[in-house]
This record gives structure tokens, sequence and C-alpha cells, in this order.
């Protein structure tokens, strides 16, 4: 095949691993080294875009775990409930049940590792209560060191990792199973093909699709290298993503971009207060409930809605600092600074985030079901660009092991399948473009008249007629992809990026269009359908390409629940607001 590929004028690289992990962020490495345990003779490639030392959502670290399921404190079946209320009822529960049925000992086994969780003074976790019915948070006030600790496992099971290498479209052999990617190395623009017997995505949130108020377009509240390249790369080669009308939109600091952070500020005392300093919501947990009473905060006379801490001892704001100003964002504290912003005298405003896709903080993402896996057999997925709701980086860390396995298995006794040449030849030629032209669109401006279109007909509250304005829009911006220029390879990356964003942006219109009817809160907020409908909409939206090539959505119903809920647990998450007195 090396040869095949050269005869044919490509002159591209050419690589064969039993294993592809795309993603070095998260779920990567955990799936990596899973897959080399799993089978130790089996060759493992992790493939990152940056570089695996400082990449994805961790890239600075992390202050804390959002849903740890430690018994003592909560049980797998609490959990469950806990995230089927928050998400509308709406999720693959035999997902999220695994899920927390593995949390513990995933806990357990990156504390082994070195990863530093807070404890009490009996020596044991020291959870702390921010969700609306359970306790599933736990602080790391030393977590900055996360990353170093994945390449170290990395390194001792001599997993395969090439950096620099943008994934641009999976490849499929005959009987329709992932046989690898096509990959782009954004430093020297050469190609990589890679063929592999098994593939593993675990590329991030689409955290580039709306622009930031900001309108920085690398000012987003995601790690704005995750921009959707998997969403893109999973419907491009037939896999069906779902609940992409179901928007990740997060409480932020106002031009930070970065989270207020409740789990760390709600347990010590903090809150989210309106512009009198009072209290107007009875949970910090994200929700699209909550978004919802924190947008018409926003938009009534009580606005702008804050951070409160200046009421807290001063031991108290101490920790909150050494927390916050050195793990996951440290430049919060400059930027504090910058503003004149001290915890102890002023309250530090808050907005709302650009929408995006995440699995992460919503329940938007590629579909996939207990086991990892996507509607293409072969292709896994893992972390905030899966489905499993509400998973945060534990939950990456959970599926990227489950997927590693399975991955792994998959692979076992299967041999390499032959390529498609015509198809690498074409993407090829259509993925170098953009360096070829002399002149034409840059990336930058192309993304941007996308993501200004997002702002300003997609985002919440969404309305039929500008979301159509917005799809035609967009759909009419395809021709502009064949001016698309790139001066060197680091443009070319971007170019590419930009497509996936394109992609994703045609995504949210189309699934948004299809769901009529609002569900979860602001995240789905449709004007011409404001009520919730659980006759015909109580299921699963699945977007993907049909065999005219177009983008198309259908229902698929909802798995019998493993938990059952009674009325009163339904409804505990449409009772945010904090109740005047009488």
């Amino acid at each position: 095949h090396t040869r095949c590929l050269l005869s044919r004028g490509l002159g591209d690289v050419y690589k064969r691993q039993d294993i592809l992990i795309i993603g070095g962020g998260t779920a990567g490495p955990m799936a990596a080294v899973a897959a080399k345990e799993k089978n130790p003779d089996a060759s493992v490639m992790l493939l990152e875009k940056a570089n695996v030392k400082r990449s994805g959502a961790i890239s600075m670290g992390m202050d804390g775990l959002n849903n740890a399921v430690v018994p003592g404190h909560s049980t797998p079946e609490d959990y469950v409930k806990e995230i089927t209320i928050a998400n509308d009822g709406v999720l693959l529960q035999k997902g999220v049940m695994t899920y927390a049925e593995n949390s513990f000992a995933m806990i357990q086994k990156l504390d082994k590792w070195g990863v530093y969780f807070q404890k009490d003074e009996t020596g044991e976790y020291d959870m702390k209560k921010v969700h609306h019915l359970g306790t599933y948070v736990l602080p790391m006030p030393e977590g900055h060191n996360i990353k170093k600790i994945l390449y170290r496992r990395l390194r001792r099971h001599r997993v395969t990792v090439e950096n620099r290498y943008q994934a641009i479209r999976i490849l499929k052999d005959a009987e329709g199973n992932a046989c690898g990617c096509i990959s782009l190395n954004t430093r020297t623009a050469e190609i990589l093909v890679i063929r592999a017997k098994s593939v593993v995505m675990c590329t991030g949130a689409a955290g580039r699709i709306g622009l930031p108020a900001s309108g920085y377009l690398f000012g987003t509240y995601e790690n704005p290298s995750n921009c959707g390249d998997g969403h893109s790369m999973a419907f491009h080669c037939g896999a069906e993503l779902t609940g992409l009308e179901c928007y990740q939109i997060n409480p932020l600091l106002k031009d930070y971009n970065g989270p207020a952070c409740a789990y760390v500020t709600g347990p010590l005392g903090g809150y989210t207060a309106n512009s009198k300093g009072d209290r107007f919501i009875e949970c910090d947990y994200w929700s699209g409930q909550m978004m919802m009473e924190f947008y018409n905060e926003l938009q009534g006379g009580n606005g702008p809605v804050f951070l409160k801490l200046d009421h807290l001892a001063e031991e108290t704001i101490q920790e909150i600092e050494h927390v916050l100003h050195t793990n996951e964002r440290p430049s919060r504290g400059r930027f504090h600074d910058g503003r004149g912003v001290d915890y102890r005298t002023k309250m530090v405003e808050m907005h709302i985030s650009e929408i995006g896709f995440c699995a992460g903080h919503s329940a938007s993402g590629v579909w996939t079901n207990e086991k990892g896996e996507t509607t293409v057999p072969g292709l896994y997925g893992a972390g905030d660009m899966a489905s499993i709701p509400h998973s945060y980086m534990l939950g990456a860390f959970v599926f990227g092991e489950i997927c590693g396995v399975n991955a792994a298995e998959f692979a076992e006794g299967r041999e390499f399948a032959e390529l498609d040449m015509d198809f690498i030849i074409s993407e090829r030629d259509r993925i170098l473009a953009p360096m070829k032209r002399t002149d034409g669109i840059p990336p930058s401006q192309f993304e941007y008249k996308v993501r200004r279109l997002v702002n300003d007909y997609l985002q919440p509250p969404k309305v039929t007629k500008k979301m159509d304005i917005g799809l035609q829009r967009l759909i009419a911006m395809e021709d502009d992809i064949q001016h698309l220029f790139a001066r060197d390879a680091h443009e070319l990356l971007r170019a590419n990026e930009a497509q996936h964003v394109y992609d994703c942006a045609k995504m949210a219109a189309v699934a948004s269009m299809y769901r009529t009817e609002s569900r979860w809160g602001l995240y789905h907020h449709y004007v011409d359908h404001p009520e919730t409908n659980n006759e015909d909409w109580f299921c699963h939206v699945q977007l993907h390409k049909n065999e005219d090539d177009e983008m198309v959505c259908k229902t698929r119903p909802i798995d019998p629940y493993v938990v059952e809920l009674d009325d009163n647990e339904k409804n505990a998450y449409s009772q945010m607001r904090v109740q005047q007195a009488s």
C-alpha cells in the first residue's frame, strides 16, 4: 500500500496501527492506556493536533470533580436520578448508570496514579454538595499536574504519540467499519494516512460554534482548539449525532469566558446573585432550567448577575483564590487584577456563554451507547464529543477506559482493511486546496461570518423564521469554501477547523428546527413552540447524513429506564427560583 500511495502521486506518510485514538486531552490518553492494558501486544497510536502534554479542556489542570459517585455520599441510582431530572428525562439511562457504577473505581485509579483529591481529617474524600439533590463534588486544589500524570502513563505503556496532526476524515472499509483516518501535519502540511482496525474519537466539545460576547474568535468558554472536529468527522462518515438542539450554554465570568466555578465557591458560601446582591436560584448546578432563570434575571430589571463572595471570611477567600488562580485557568487572578476586582470588596460580574455542543455539561454529541459504540462499527466515542450527558472530566476518563477496552477487543483478530484510494486522493486535494490558491478568503473571516450568523439567528430564544434565515445564509456560504486561502500550514489548520465549525453550525439549525417543542430550559427555548410536549417529543433527535448526502433528522425512542422516578422527583429542576416570602 505504501508503494501504491506513492505511485498515484500522493507522496504522503502512511502508517498502520491496530487501534487509533484521536484526541489527546482527557478521554484519549485514558483510552490509549486502557487499550494497551487490554492487549499489550497491540499497536496503539494517540493522534493530537496540539501536544499531548498540554492539550484539551484540562490542559492547565482541573479544580475538582463535578460528578463523583462516592460510597457513603451517594449511590449510582441516586446519580442516575439526578441526571435524568436535570436532562428532562431525555437520555440513555444505561449509559449514565455505566458511568456511575465505574466512577469510584476511576477515582481510586487516578488517586493511585498520583492525582490529588481533597480529603478530610479522617482521610476520606472531602465531598461537597452543589447539585440540586445529591452530593457529588470532590475538590482538587492541586489538580494542575493531571496532564503530566497522564503523559507518564502514556510513556510507561509505550503508546505511540503523534503530536501536531489534525484528524480530518474517518476512513471506512467496504463493509462500513471504521478503518483509520486522514490527518494533516499542522506544521508541515503533510498528509498522514493511518490505517487501523478500530478508532476511538476523543476530540472534545464543539466550542467554537457561537461567538463569545467579547467578539474574540478564541475567547470561548471551551478550550478553543475543541472546535467540533469529531462532530464533523462523525457526520461525514455516516455516524448519528444526537441532542444537538440541546445546546451547551454556561454561566461565566463576564469578558473572561471562564466558569464562575460554583463547584469551588458554592460549598464555601459563595453564590449567584442579582444586582441587588440577592440570591435568586436555589441551586448553582448547571442545567438548562438554571440557565433559564439566569437569562430571565439578566433580561429583567435585576441584572446584571454576579458571583457574590464579598461576605466571606478572609481565610475562605484565600482558599478560593488558591484553587481558582492556580488550576484550570490560572490567568483568572491576573484578569481580576486588571479589572480592579477583589473578591473581598466587589461582586464579580457574570454573563452567558456562547452556544456549543458538549455532553460534558449538556447532552449534545455523537451518539454513543453504554459501551462507547457509535452507529458506525469499529468507531467509538468518549468525553465531551460523545452523548452520555453531564459527563465532565470524570466521565471522559470512565468512558475513555471503556472505549479503549472495547476498541482493543474489536481490533483483535481483524485484518487491516483495503483503503479506498480514490477517496483518499480526493480528500487530500480538498484538504490542501487552500494552500494551492494565490488569494482568497482568510479562514478567520470565514469562521467569523459563520459564528456571527449563529449568534444572530440560532442562539436562544429560538424563533423558526430566524433559524430558517440563518440556515439559508449558512447554506449559501458553502460556495465560499472553494475560495478559502491559507498562506502556511497553520492557516491550513484553521481553514479545516473553520469547515468543521461550519458543519456544526448547520447541525445546530437543522436539529433545533426539527424538535418543535421547548425543553431543557434555555438550551432549547423555542418561542414558536413554548411548551414541553412529552406526547410527541419524549424521544431523542438523531441527526445524520442520508443517501443523498443531506443533513436530516429522525427520532429514536428512549430506551427503558433502569431507575424509575416519582412525579415529585421529575419536577425538582423546574423549581429553581428562590421563592419570595409572602
